[in-house]
């Protein structure tokens, strides 16, 4: 696992540097706070409006950096504009046909994206959503190995670092940048269309595109690194990418079962920290708090995505999530249920992840003790040998059983594979109150 609060991932864009050294320091002024919120809200609009100009994707990044760069000097000078995205855009687009027409790239050397329609001028804005969703298409054809489709899109459309892919992947930095790498040269030589896929094509690619916002969503859900919890930004990125989906797919399973998944259990988000920013366990929460709009509608989309037969993944997922909002309190979750469910997640995608739901799950319904077993039964598994959370499980069931030094060690080791401060800081509490005596 990467150690995300240490050291800048490898291939991390210019802009997201610099936006990210602006707003760490300190009397930072509003136009380095512009760019910062810029970056994380615009950075994918700016980038497929761009590569509309270059076709080809390497080139757009570098145009965008550059944009966000000079925006840095000029807003400090100038103010900050009414319509970043729009500045942005049209830096980054003009930066482009600046280098498209000196080289003379346009219909020779330049990696081709094929586009069906004409580049036009410098974008407003309106066409955003669309283009966004070209640029999820393109990294996410059929061409590249799944895991590829899914760490180019969030690179390119969710403007995540290396380290962060890396961590959603549960693989090594060194090994995210490589495949990212490989992904784009293979988009240049094979010519993979810029576009949003006909109607005949489009269900054979959805799979990717959901495991897209799914990742994007799950990062935020909890942040890999950094002083908070959550982050909103990606929070919101992927409830509006699911959206869009459920616009261009209205008929979708799949698709419906993963919007039911992202309001289901974001419905939880406002009670999952505490004022002081602290994790609040699941059983802890103020339900009265929970979201209940979100919550019927994330019902209203299951019961569309469970029509489908068999349910697909994402259905299922969203099931549990249900199965969690509609207990009145953590004494009332059907833990049983969910255990069946895990196993029928199991059966139809298999994955270390949800392996360790699933135990976790069983050490709730039949007891710590065999709860502990599932998970030793999962201990050759490489993929979760430095995931924080099998630890984290490990040592609620040792405590439960009242093996308090062992449970203290397991936190120990979640401690040395978890960069999120939030996180760390509850650990430690954990251990300091096991150290005590205090421990609940």
């Amino acid at each position: 696992m990467s150690r995300q609060g240490t050291t800048m991932a490898a291939g991390q864009p210019e802009a997201e540097r610099t936006a990210q050294g602006a707003a760490g320091c300190s009397g930072e002024s509003a136009a380095a706070r512009a760019v910062a919120a810029a970056h994380r809200a615009q950075w994918a609009f700016v980038l497929a409006a761009t590569v509309r100009v270059t076709r080809d994707l390497d080139l757009a990044e570098e145009c965008v950096q550059d944009a966000y760069a000079r925006a840095l000097v000029a807003w400090e000078s100038s103010g900050v504009p009414d319509r970043p995205a729009a500045w942005l855009t049209t830096a980054a687009r003009n930066r482009a046909v600046d280098v498209v027409r000196r080289a003379a790239f346009l219909r020779t050397a330049l990696p081709l994206l094929a586009d069906d329609e004409a580049v036009g001028g410098p974008a407003d804005g309106a066409d955003i959503p669309d283009e966004r969703l070209r640029l999820v298409f393109t990294c996410c054809h059929p061409a590249l190995a799944l895991q590829a489709q899914v760490a180019l899109t969030l690179r390119l459309v969710c403007g995540l670092t290396t380290a962060e892919i890396a961590r959603a992947f549960l693989v090594t930095e060194t090994t995210m940048a490589a495949r990212i790498t490989r992904a784009k040269k293979k988009i240049a030589a094979a010519g993979i269309p810029y576009r949003i896929p006909d109607s005949e094509e489009l269900p054979e690619r959805i799979d990717a595109v959901l495991t897209v916002v799914d990742l994007v969503f799950t990062t935020g859900h909890v942040a890999p690194g950094g002083p908070e919890l959550l982050r909103t930004d990606l929070l919101a990125r992927a409830a509006e990418l699911a959206a869009m989906l459920g616009g261009l797919l209205p008929g979708d399973a799949e698709v419906a079962g993963l919007r039911a998944l992202i309001l289901l259990t974001d419905a939880r988000r406002e009670t999952r920290v505490d004022t002081a920013g602290r994790p609040v366990l699941l059983a802890e929460q103020d339900r009265t708090r929970w979201d209940r709009a979100a919550i019927a509608e994330g019902q209203a989309l299951l019961r569309r995505a469970l029509r489908r037969r068999p349910p697909g993944p994402f259905a299922l997922r969203a099931a549990i999530a249900a199965v969690h909002a509609e207990a009145p309190t953590w004494e009332d979750t059907d833990w049983p249920e969910i255990v069946g469910l895990y196993d029928l997640l199991l059966r139809r995608r298999p994955t270390p992840v949800a392996a360790l739901n699933r135990a976790v799950a069983l050490g709730f319904a039949r007891g710590p003790a065999a709860g502990l077993a599932a998970l030793d039964a999962l201990a050759a598994e490489p993929q979760l040998a430095d995931y924080p959370y099998a630890a984290v499980a490990r040592g609620e069931f040792l405590h439960r059983l009242g093996r308090t030094a062992q449970a203290a060690s397991a936190y120990e080791a979640a401690l040395r594979t978890t960069a999120n401060a939030a996180e760390r800081d509850f650990l430690r509490t954990r251990i300091a109150a096991l150290a005590s005596g205090t421990g609940t």
